[in-house]
């Protein structure tokens, strides 16, 4: 929404925000649904969510919490995102086992990425035309000069200990031979302080977060009531998960990075291009801007024509677009296309020959040695005369030209931007040879 729209689509925009998340499937939990559409149609409120630096990087679930924020500040309403220089250096509770804390300085580094990676996604100088530019606040700024003292008489008065350990994570540990440090269990006090410091400061009325989290939100929640007097509301997220309950985002027990240099983009539109049917709709919801009738469109061409993948492409694509821009995503979609569809593989930039080829099969060979040998090498067949039988066959290209000789020599120039020879037999078996060391 912008502010040159009219007062009535302006009211309908923000106060049907909760419509239009509750349609995408965005909704787990909340304080008040109707108390809180009754603020959202009286004019624009102030919500936050909050981001912890404990990796150099955010991951997928942060993502979702980051979709949720553009939302509500593109239906006109006023967003704050904290990044917490102060809860990441202690960290949320683990249901298994403590933390290892990070230093200050290690801290104090990911807090800086991390307020890199939030620009994509929330307007912060209001160059879109938005109401309201985003703003970006460190717990660290009323944590840091906060004494001790001072936080236990004035904060930790109002929190009774017999219900903080019915907290699911405080009450695993509990149970567990290790138990739980003070540090930790005192997180639950930090964040709640959050809402109450930025409730002060600037008037926030609303907190959302992961379902996981709600324990946390409505700390705050009860905190700020306690304090002030004041209802404020809360809001949660449903922790996304595939058919089999495996968390999205998750990859051989390998986090999907926001970050470029921890999770390619290449890497990142492959994810989500191989989403299993089941649940690409459910995800095409929660993470793109399409309209119900296209992602309703989408939804029959998955159920009467699956092999065409395209409501899989259509999520790729946009997800790629929202993370890492447009460019990133001519770049995946070429790549991808040059791999593994008619694409031509020789077009592709450095950065992104190697992204793609990262994990494909291969091996070294070195320049002047020949097919057969980087057939055998890359373990596309296992002997140099199975070399031979494919060449033959007719089932053969080198940086998609069919080879017609088995002995044909690789040259310096088929090693790509120095990085690899494609080389393919058959439709679905591909490798990258790369060029042996000296």
């Amino acid at each position: 929404m912008t502010a040159t729209d009219s007062p009535a689509a302006q009211v309908s925009a923000r106060a049907g925000i909760l419509d239009e998340l509750q349609w995408r499937g965005a909704i787990a939990q909340s304080t008040d649904l109707d108390e809180l559409r009754e603020a959202l149609a009286e004019g624009p409120i102030t919500l936050y969510c909050g981001f912890d630096p404990t990796a150099p990087s955010l991951h997928f679930g942060n993502l979702v919490q980051l979709v949720v924020l553009r939302r509500f500040q593109q239906a006109g309403h006023k967003v704050l995102c904290l990044v917490g220089g102060s809860t990441g250096q202690i960290g949320d509770p683990k249901p298994t086992s403590e933390r290892l804390l990070k230093t200050r300085e290690q801290t104090a580094h990911n807090v800086a990425r991390i307020k890199e990676l939030v620009g994509p996604f929330l307007d912060f100088e209001g160059t879109t035309g938005v109401d309201h530019p985003a703003v970006l606040v460190d717990n660290l700024d009323w944590f840091g000069p906060l004494s001790a003292l001072d936080f236990l008489r004035d904060v930790g008065k109002h929190f009774r200990v017999n219900q903080m350990v019915k907290k699911e994570a405080i009450a695993r540990r509990l149970e567990s031979q290790e138990g739980i440090s003070y540090t930790e269990f005192s997180y639950q006090l930090l964040q709640a302080y959050d809402y109450l410091e930025l409730h002060r400061t600037y008037g926030c009325v609303l907190q959302t977060g992961g379902s996981d989290q709600w324990g946390n939100i409505t700390a705050g929640v009860d905190l700020v009531h306690r304090v002030e007097g004041v209802s404020v509301h809360a809001l949660s997220t449903p922790l996304l998960t595939d058919s089999s309950g495996t968390k999205y985002g998750k990859s051989e027990g390998n986090a999907i990075w926001l970050s470029a240099d921890m999770t390619s983009p290449y890497a990142f539109y492959q994810y989500f291009l191989n989403v299993e049917d089941a649940s690409v709709g459910t995800l095409l919801r929660f993470f793109t801007d399409r309209s119900r009738e296209e992602i309703e469109e989408l939804d029959r061409l998955t159920a009467e024509e699956p092999f065409r993948r395209a409501a899989q492409k259509a999520l790729a694509a946009d997800i790629v677009t929202l993370v890492h821009g447009e460019a990133a995503r001519e770049s995946v979609i070429a790549a991808s296309e040059a791999l593994f569809g008619r694409g031509d593989v020789t077009a592709l930039d450095a950065q992104t020959l190697r992204d793609a080829t990262v994990e494909l099969p291969g091996g070294e060979v070195a320049a002047g040695a020949t097919v057969t040998d980087a057939l055998v090498a890359s373990g596309l067949v296992d002997s140099r005369n199975a070399a031979r039988r494919a060449v033959g066959d007719g089932a053969v290209s080198l940086n998609g030209r069919k080879v017609t000789d088995a002995e044909l020599p690789l040259t310096s120039e088929d090693f790509l931007h120095g990085v690899a020879a494609i080389i393919r037999r058959g439709k679905k078996n591909l490798a990258a040879v790369r060029p042996a060391s000296p």
